[in-house]
């Protein structure tokens, strides 16, 4: 299948972080629905509705707040967001310590306080967290969209209670792959890429989605990153978003900086 790579994850911080802040895309349903999931929809049609659902804006702007857990070790950040859907994602915490951008052919951000800067490809970043991405899949992370394209595969559904459950009709070698799919907008509940032998394990859960305007965005987004007994987290919850506002991208690498190797351990 498309995207599935080998999971490799980089154990620096900074990467996931970067990871976990590039990622997403919503129309609405044509589907009423009361949020009860109904037995009678096909795993085509429900597919068809996840992606009738996506977010058709032009810009976005405002906070997530971020909480990251390595171990026994934790930290948390605000900062500002800002995008051009399918254009650009820019990251800012508070003075310009740290700032991050993002484009489909770019991924850079620099970091103040240790005076050092990554600039790179997707290609790089992708062979560092070892598995396939792309700017749409950052995005889709980001919005409660699948990271893999649904219409690639023949999946099998059954509902779960609160869910549709969706996983592939012909099993894949070396990945397991999960999709829940909440049943009010059609968006991810959790999504979830495996490889058992090899003990690593990505999950993307999606605990509450928000309807600000006629869009509708999560509201916190939990990301576990599992390899062997370490565990990585990343919550992510939005503040203040507000929509097709006219919007800059301020970013320029300091210099005399020293550039980051990122390398996976």
């Amino acid at each position: 299948m498309k995207h599935m790579q080998m999971i490799l994850w980089c154990k620096k911080p900074v990467a996931l972080l970067l990871f976990s802040l590039m990622i997403m895309a919503c129309k609405s349903g044509r589907i009423a629905t009361d949020g009860t999931v109904d037995s009678r929809l096909t795993a085509k049609t429900i597919i068809k509705e996840h992606y009738q659902n996506q977010l058709d804006f032009k810009t976005l702007k405002g906070k997530i707040k971020i909480e990251y857990s390595e171990g026994g070790s934790s930290q948390g950040l605000s900062v500002s967001l800002r995008m051009e859907k399918d254009k650009a994602i820019w990251i800012s915490a508070p003075l310009g310590i740290v700032k991050a951008y993002i484009t489909p052919g770019r991924v850079s951000f620099y970091n103040k306080l240790q005076n050092e800067y990554f600039d790179g490809d997707f290609s790089y970043l992708s062979k560092i967290l070892g598995t396939e991405l792309d700017f749409e899949q950052v995005q889709n992370l980001l919005l409660g969209q699948a990271i893999l394209n649904l219409k690639a595969e023949k999946y099998a559904i059954r509902t779960t209670g609160d869910t549709y459950e969706l996983k592939p009709k012909k099993p894949l070698e070396l990945f397991k792959i999960l999709f829940q799919i909440e049943p009010k907008n059609f968006k991810i509940a959790t999504q979830q890429i495996s490889q058992p032998l090899e003990r690593r394990l990505l999950q993307v859960n999606y605990t509450n989605y928000q309807k600000i305007g006629k869009w509708i965005l999560p509201d916190q987004i939990a990301i576990a990153a599992i390899e062997g007994n370490t565990r990585n987290t990343i919550d992510i919850e939005y503040r203040n978003i507000e929509f097709d506002q006219s919007l800059n991208f301020p970013y320029k690498i300091p210099k005399g900086f020293d550039e980051i190797i990122l390398k996976a351990e």
